[in-house]
């Protein structure tokens, strides 16, 4: 969870927003950062608009998970990380689930980017606090990114690549300084980094793993633990952040349960006799056939479609156009007429699956239609090596719709 967080930052224009200051150098100070346009938050915002600020903090909740653990470590390559172990650490900055990519201060109370883009310095909260009361200091910050980038998973040091260094400036002030001026996604990675503990790093070895959980400054904290079999987290009711606008009506249940099951078989059966209390499924034949069962036509359990409003990605068969033969554009063309969507949809996928006829499907940057004024400004200069159609008409997926046109696309 935590490597999802900083590995998905693409390469977007960052822009800074709303209730941003100026110095004499040019520096922005703001209490978020976003790439695609304004924050949708303004700074005295008290929660996010998906959250009910007046949920109550009780409960219990049981999950499954698949496989096995055997380390409570979740930043090295060594060994198999335990489910849930991301929510005992805390970041310099949240994302916002409702808006691309906006973050807004956590530890950090604000944020400075020059006019150059050339760093980024983190402004902390006094008031940040480890689990066992001590306080959150630039140290923190600066050793974070020195043992992930050196000592932590191949990602990290991937995502950090164009990090060059971090330094305390302060107590409570660190800076970032960046190799790549034009890599305007950098604050943004710095922000999502998790802040590990310098002191208790200096009294336990970080690259081994672990049975014991670490220190964190998180909304949980480790409860229970059964080697290889459950983890059980609670919610730290002295959690330094949770009055925070980015925490406000968040981390609800009072404890959080994983049990590993080895397959999947085994985990739906658990779920049929109320071993754990939700599934996300997403597989479209399990969907169809494996849940038609009492539990779900007499009410005790609920089986829900629910609309997904993330982005799709893509996914798709990818031609290796270095052999000649698929060189010829006519040739994956016809190649895509021939593939019946619709009836494997229908007979493999129980009509589950809508077309993606977008690399950016379900988002704001979908393709549809014609190219607007501005896509054409971006795109002549390129008209010489792109297809005249794309100018011409919009673009669409052949469709089958049965055997006649069927029929019809493999004569195209």
């Amino acid at each position: 969870m935590i490597l999802n967080k900083i590995l998905k930052l693409s390469l977007f224009l960052l822009i800074l927003l709303p209730s941003i200051s100026w110095s004499a150098d040019k520096v922005t100070v703001s209490y978020g950062i976003s790439k695609f346009g304004d924050l949708k938050y303004p700074k005295n915002f008290q929660h996010f608009d998906y959250v009910n600020p007046n949920a109550p903090k009780y409960g219990d909740i049981k999950l499954a998970s698949l496989g096995s653990f055997d380390n409570l470590n979740p930043f090295i390559l060594q060994g198999t990380s335990v489910e849930g172990i991301g929510m005992i650490f805390d970041s310099l900055t949240a994302g916002s689930a409702d808006e691309s990519d906006s973050q807004y201060g956590l530890i950090a109370e604000s944020i400075e980017i020059p006019s150059d883009h050339s760093w980024a310095a983190f402004n902390l909260r006094k008031q940040a606090r480890w689990q066992d009361g001590s306080k959150i200091t630039a140290d923190d910050v600066v050793f974070s990114f020195n043992i992930l980038k050196t000592q932590g998973t191949p990602s990290y040091a991937a995502a950090f690549r164009d990090i060059k260094s971090a330094e305390k400036l302060s107590t409570y002030k660190v800076k970032f300084n960046f190799t790549d001026q034009t890599n305007r996604d950098l604050p943004l990675i710095a922000g999502s980094m998790p802040i590990i503990s310098k002191s208790y790093y200096e009294k336990h070895t970080f690259n081994k793993t672990t049975m014991e959980a670490p220190l964190g400054s998180g909304p949980y904290k480790v409860k229970e633990l059964v080697p290889g079999r459950s983890i059980t987290y609670e919610l730290d009711e002295n959690y330094w952040a949770k009055n925070l606008p980015v925490n406000v009506g968040k981390y609800n249940f009072k404890t959080m349960k994983f049990d590993y099951y080895r397959d999947t078989t085994v985990a739906i059966e658990a779920l049929k006799a109320h071993e754990y209390d939700y599934r996300r499924e997403n597989i479209a034949k399990i969907w169809a056939n494996t849940y038609n069962i009492p539990q779900i036509s007499d009410g005790r359990m609920v089986k829900e479609t629910i609309p997904d409003g993330t982005p799709t990605g893509m996914q798709c068969f990818a031609f290796n156009i270095r052999r000649p033969s698929l060189k010829n554009i006519k040739l994956r063309e016809a190649l895509n007429y021939a593939y019946d969507f619709e009836w494997a949809n229908k007979q493999l996928f129980f009509s589950a699956y809508t077309r993606n006829i977008s690399y950016y499907g379900n988002s704001d940057f979908a393709s549809s239609g014609l190219p607007s004024e501005d896509e054409i400004k971006l795109l002549k200069p390129f008209a010489d090596i792109l297809p005249k159609e794309l100018f011409t008409q919009p673009f669409e997926l052949p469709k089958y719709g049965g055997v006649i046109f069927g029929r019809l696309n493999l004569f195209q």
